[in-house]
């Protein structure tokens, strides 16, 4: 029986040897500020020049490569998830993703949902015609069918401005900007509205195809970061490496990549 005990108390005592080592090991781990868990950022992946698959189909664009550039000072892998747009809020909520990131407009509706990073690049809603469109007034647009993503800032506003909505013939909505501009050149819906940032780009690809008119729907935003609500740990390392990406030039050099110029905010 004494032989028994004493064998027991001695695996008990390596069990109890073996946690701490694993503890420490842990804490270590976690003191040098890295992770084995990647950081999930959910995002629309047909939404150039933000979040897109290229030809060989890989999600790429502007808040890619700064998503990517984040997480690299941030010691942490990344996995870029392409999500319902519309369901953006669930996705972030249930934690099937831990950041939206992808030309996101901060909005006071979405601040009672998520948690936003500072704003790091303007953004407003224009109206996109087919290049031979004679389209370029407000007024020239009542009865005219046009189109806009389901999730959209665009969509949030006409849905929340009725008597401005009612002026069209049809708001159709769609899944992404690709669909809804691919209908606009083969004709059927008579305009676009999108975000600029993404008008523009996709313009510069089909120049012969789209032009932008001076028309804007709704009033100037600001693109931010989310994070679920209960999240503030994450947002504040986010922000801090931002913060530092700003200061030494990195967004900057990204923004000349995607656009040619630096046109995030100051």
């Amino acid at each position: 029986m004494k032989k028994v005990l004493l064998l027991c108390m001695s695996m008990l005592l390596g069990a109890m040897l073996v946690a701490g080592c694993g503890s420490e090991e842990k804490e270590t781990s976690s003191a040098t500020g890295g992770s084995d868990k990647p950081i999930v950022i959910g995002l629309d992946d047909s939404y150039p020049p933000m979040g897109f698959k290229d030809e060989n189909n890989e999600i790429v664009g502007f808040d890619v490569d700064l998503a990517k550039e984040a997480t690299k000072r941030l010691n942490r892998p990344v996995e870029f998830k392409a999500i319902d747009w519309s369901s953006k809020e669930a996705e972030l909520k249930s934690g099937r993703v831990d950041i939206l990131w992808n030309g996101l407009d901060i909005t006071e509706k979405r601040k009672e949902n998520m948690l936003f990073s500072d704003p790091y690049m303007k953004n407003r809603q224009v109206i996109f015609v087919p290049v031979n469109s004679d389209i370029k007034s407000l007024d020239q647009l009542k009865g005219k069918v046009i189109g806009t993503q389901s999730g959209s800032t665009a969509e949030d506003f006409l849905d929340n401005n009725q008597d401005y909505a009612a002026q069209f013939a049809e708001v159709k909505k769609y899944g992404d900007y690709i669909d809804a501009f691919m209908d606009l050149e083969n004709g059927r819906i008579d305009a676009v509205v999108t975000d600029e940032l993404i008008g523009t780009y996709y313009m510069q690809k089909h120049a012969d195809s789209f032009k932008e008119t001076d028309i804007v729907v709704g009033e100037p935003t600001d693109f931010g970061i989310a994070f679920a609500k209960d999240n503030q740990a994450l947002r504040d390392e986010v922000q801090k490496v931002m913060n530092e990406m700003k200061a030494d030039g990195t967004i900057a050099k990204i923004s000349e990549k995607w656009f040619g110029k630096d046109i995030t905010t100051k």
